[in-house]
């Protein structure tokens, strides 16, 4: 089946153009798509709404602060609409707001990403409605980003960014190993066959002390956290998919997954990767900025930045090795908002006002978008990083939106799946457990959660 680059190319031409400016962008009310009236936020007559918006950490959005330019642009636009925010993380985020809806106190809105908004709120029935949005300001948004902004055909989140998540190299040791021939460094793209070789030539530099890392590359299976890098690594050494491609079932025990998984087994115990049961993402992130590793399978700009200090080397960005160098990368995000239907017309109006504007208006959006670190869902927009200080630093990244593959996380029982994975990768990683029964037992568990 073909999985490779099934995104339209709106979104990567969002990133490579220049900006489209309709109307004067140095001001924050003008905008290709101006924020839509509501009854809340025009009558004269109206009375003054209050939103509470509960904020994942994405990016910089990690503190209310963050948000008060942004919320200051829309109150002088409109005056009375508050927006209270409370930000929230990815630890104990979920478990927050279970217990808010559960006692009537939850948000009026999210900030996240279709996962949850899309397939958990809005598949229990608790979302609002955004077709309206869509219809309006939402044609030059990538088919691959709506597809998955909707349940049954209806669109219940609005998006703001995307990105691709990626994997990265330690580049002067592999200039030291003789192991930058297996990559192409323009298009940062391998074949499995170049990663098998690049890993051998590492671990052959390791053991002639060439280089001082410990290990070529740590595969990651103590806990969920960066499951997207190894479910990427897996899905992509042979062209394969972590789903079937009509999403009813998970798919680690199809041939080519096992073939990948079991490529990882024998590079593991021949010791050009290894494998540890007790790093989650954040351990192997640490790893490779201390140089234990020589390559992450967990890197995007966000992490770029938050190590890059660390890093006493040049991290290049690479996309996931493929059998034919075409990789289909998962992405980060798209992120955006969706709106909780608590029975009040206003602040669903005025949610929507909100949404419209933080989105839609290109100065303000724009904002925004580089607060998420990511790229927008504007194809319009263009790039919005040209001539910043870190645009050079920033266009790997660009790149690696050219080879976004689809999401699937909109699968049923994706939640616990996630439970299921990384103990199936310390099963075969670390023990002398059949490749193809510890696969089948996975997808069994895992299917046995779709509903």
């Amino acid at each position: 089946m073909n999985m490779k680059r099934p995104l339209a190319f709106l979104l990567a031409a969002g990133m490579t153009l220049g900006l489209t400016a309709c109307g004067d962008p140095s001001q924050p009310g003008s905008s290709n798509a101006p924020a839509s009236s509501s009854p809340s936020a025009n009558s004269p007559d109206s009375s003054a709404v209050t939103l509470d918006l509960w904020s994942f950490n994405i990016g910089s959005f990690t503190e209310a602060s963050n948000w008060d330019s942004i919320l200051t642009a829309f109150n002088d636009k409109y005056p009375d609409i508050t927006v209270n925010v409370t930000p929230i993380n990815y630890q104990d985020g979920d478990q927050k707001l279970t217990s808010a809806i559960t006692s009537g106190s939850g948000p009026d809105i999210i900030f996240e990403g279709p996962e949850r908004i899309v397939g958990n709120y809005a598949r229990e029935g608790l979302m609002v409605d955004l077709s309206d949005l869509w219809s309006k300001s939402g044609s030059d948004i990538a088919e691959g980003i709506s597809s998955v902004s909707q349940l049954d055909g209806t669109y219940y989140m609005y998006p703001l960014s995307a990105a691709a998540h990626c994997m990265a190299i330690n580049y002067e040791v592999f200039e030291a190993a003789g192991a930058l021939q297996y990559i192409d460094e323009e298009t940062r793209t391998w074949s499995t066959d170049d990663f098998k070789a690049a890993m051998e030539a590492i671990k052959t530099a390791i053991d002639n002390g060439t280089v001082s890392v410990a290990t070529p590359g740590i595969v990651y299976c103590g806990a969920q956290g960066g499951d997207q890098g190894t479910r990427a690594l897996v899905n992509n050494l042979y062209s394969d998919y972590y789903v079937t491609e009509d999403g009813t079932s998970y798919n680690a025990n199809s041939a080519k997954n096992v073939q990948a998984l079991t490529l990882l087994k024998d590079m593991v115990k021949n010791g050009s990767l290894s494998a540890n049961a007790s790093y989650a993402a954040a351990e192997e992130l640490q790893a490779f900025a201390n140089q234990t590793c020589a390559v992450t399978f967990c890197w995007n700009y966000s992490n770029y930045t938050q190590y890059a200090e660390q890093a006493q080397f040049t991290p290049f960005a690479m996309a996931f090795p493929s059998d034919d160098k075409v990789p289909a990368l998962e992405m980060a995000g798209p992120y955006g908002f969706g709106v909780f239907d608590k029975g009040d017309q206003a602040k669903i109006d005025a949610a929507k006002t909100f949404i419209d504007f933080v989105c839609n208006d290109q100065t303000v959006g724009t904002q925004a978008v580089k607060t998420t670190g990511f790229f927008p869902v504007h194809s319009d927009w263009g790039d919005v990083y040209a001539g910043d200080a870190d645009a050079e630093l920033r266009a790997p990244f660009a790149l690696m939106s050219d080879y976004l593959g689809r999401y699937y996380n909109l699968t049923g029982g994706w939640t616990e799946q996630r439970a299921l994975w990384w103990p199936m990768l310390a099963e075969i990683l670390t023990t002398d457990a059949d490749v193809q029964t510890a696969a089948d037992n996975y997808v069994n568990q895992a299917n046995a959660n779709i509903k």
